[in-house]
C-alpha cells in the first residue's frame, strides 16, 4: 500500500470529528478555512459556530456591517480575515447571484483566498483534483521525503507544490487532501511527533535518518519590529474616550484608547510631557493612575503596551475620537489587549458580549 493510501486509511480511524467536514456547502467550508489559518482548531471552533449561527448563508454574512463582523471576530487575531471575509462575501452577493463558487479558477479570484484556500474548498466541496499545501502538508511531505529545500523559498513552494500534486489520489481528492492535513496536524507534529505509531515511519527518510527535528527547513525572512504603545484612560462620568483604529496599521476598524506611541520605552513620568500628549491633554495632564507594562507579540510586530489613566479635562479631539457609555463597550471591537484591561479594570462579569 502507497504512501497517499497508508495515511488515508489511518485517517477513517483517526480523524477527529469537525462540523465543517459533514458538509459540501462551499460557503460553510470557506468559513471554516478562513477562520483556521493560523489559528488552532480548539480556539476557531468557537467562532466558527458563531459565525455560521449569526450568518447562516453567504447572503447574510454579505448584509452585515464590518463593525458586527469585527466584534465577532474579536480575541481571534489576524483581523484583515474578517475584513476579508466580508468583501468577498459581498462579492458573492452582488456577482455570482447569492452562489458560493465551488471551482478553483473563480474561487482564486475571491479576496483573501488564495491556492491553498481555493485548493481546500474545491477539493472538499466538489471533489476537484487540486491537492492543498499548507504547513501541515509541508512537513508531512519535508519529513517523508526528506527534503531540506526551504519551504518558504521560491523553488521550495513550487517542489512542494510539484510534490502534492504528484502523490495526490486524483480519484478522491478531497478525502486525500483531509488526510493529509489531519494527518499532520495530530500526528506528524511540529514538536514530539508520534513516531512511534506512524503508519508510514518505515518509509519516512526523517524518521530513517533521525532527523524528524530539522525538517521542515524555513528561512527566517520575518524581521520583528518594536512598538511603544502608551494608552490613555480618559473618564467622563459614565463615558469613556475612545479611537476608531483607521488608515494600515494593526487592528484597521477596530477601537482602542487614545495612543502616543513613542520610539523608545519611556518612564511614564515622561510620556505625559511628550509634544503629542500635551497637544491632546493640554500643559498639564492630571494623572490619577499608571498601570504596568505589558506585552503582545504579534506576527511581525512586539508591543509594549502601558495603561495611563488621566483625570478628566478638556481634550483636544482627534476625528476619529468619541466619547460612549461604558454599557456601549460591549458593541465595539477592540483589540485582545485593550479588551482584557477594560474587562479587568472596569470587573465586568458574566456579559456574553465580553466572553472571547
Amino acid at each position: 500500500m502507497n504512501f497517499a493510501n497508508e495515511l488515508v486509511l489511518w485517517y477513517h480511524q483517526n480523524k477527529r470529528d469537525l462540523p465543517w467536514r459533514h458538509t459540501t456547502d462551499p460557503y460553510v467550508i470557506w468559513l471554516s478555512e478562513i477562520i483556521l489559518q493560523q489559528t488552532r482548531v480548539e480556539q476557531g471552533m468557537p467562532y466558527f459556530n458563531r459565525f455560521l449561527a449569526a450568518y447562516p448563508n453567504v447572503t447574510a454574512f454579505a448584509n452585515a456591517s464590518e463593525d458586527d463582523i469585527l466584534k465577532l471576530w474579536q480575541g481571534l487575531g489576524y483581523y484583515s480575515r474578517g475584513r476579508n471575509m466580508l468583501k468577498t462575501a459581498q462579492l458573492v452577493r452582488d456577482e455570482h447571484k447569492g452562489v458560493f463558487p465551488s471551482a478553483y479558477d473563480e474561487l482564486i479570484k475571491l479576496k483573501g483566498v488564495g491556492e491553498y484556500t481555493a485548493a481546500a474548498i474545491s477539493s472538499f466541496a466538489v471533489n476537484e483534483a487540486r491537492a492543498v499545501v499548507d504547513g501541515n502538508v509541508y512537513r508531512v511531505l519535508a519529513r517523508y521525503f526528506g527534503i531540506d529545500e526551504p519551504i518558504n523559498s521560491t523553488k521550495g513552494k513550487k517542489l512542494f507544490q510539484q510534490l502534492a500534486d504528484a502523490v495526490l489520489n486524483k480519484e478522491e481528492p478531497g478525502l486525500h487532501n483531509q488526510a493529509m492535513m489531519e494527518f499532520g496536524a495530530t500526528l506528524c507534529k511540529p514538536k514530539n511527533p508520534a513516531c512511534g505509531i506512524c503508519p508510514v515511519s518505515l518509509g519516512c527518510q526523517a524518521f530513517k535518518t533521525n532527523a524528524t527535528t530539522q525538517l521542515p527547513v524555513k528561512l527566517k525572512t520575518v524581521k520583528v519590529k518594536e512598538r511603544f504603545f502608551n494608552y490613555f484612560l480618559v473618564l467622563n462620568g459614565n463615558e469613556i474616550l475612545m479611537n476608531k483604529r483607521t488608515g494600515n496599521d494593526i487592528w484597521t476598524g477596530l477601537y482602542d484608547l487614545p495612543l502616543v506611541e513613542t520610539d523608545t520605552l519611556l518612564p511614564a513620568h515622561e510620556i505625559v510631557t511628550q509634544p503629542l500628549t500635551l497637544h491632546y491633554f493640554g500643559p498639564n495632564p492630571q494623572v490619577e493612575e499608571v498601570f504596568g507594562l505589558q506585552k503582545h507579540i504579534l506576527t511581525h510586530q512586539r508591543l509594549t503596551i502601558r495603561f495611563i489613566k488621566v483625570k478628566n479635562q478638556p481634550v483636544y479631539m482627534e476625528p476619529d475620537w468619541f466619547y460612549t457609555d461604558l454599557e456601549n463597550l460591549e458593541k465595539l471591537a477592540l483589540p485582545k489587549i485593550v479588551f482584557i484591561f477594560l474587562t479587568n479594570f472596569f470587573k465586568f462579569e458574566n456579559n456574553s458580549l465580553f466572553s472571547n
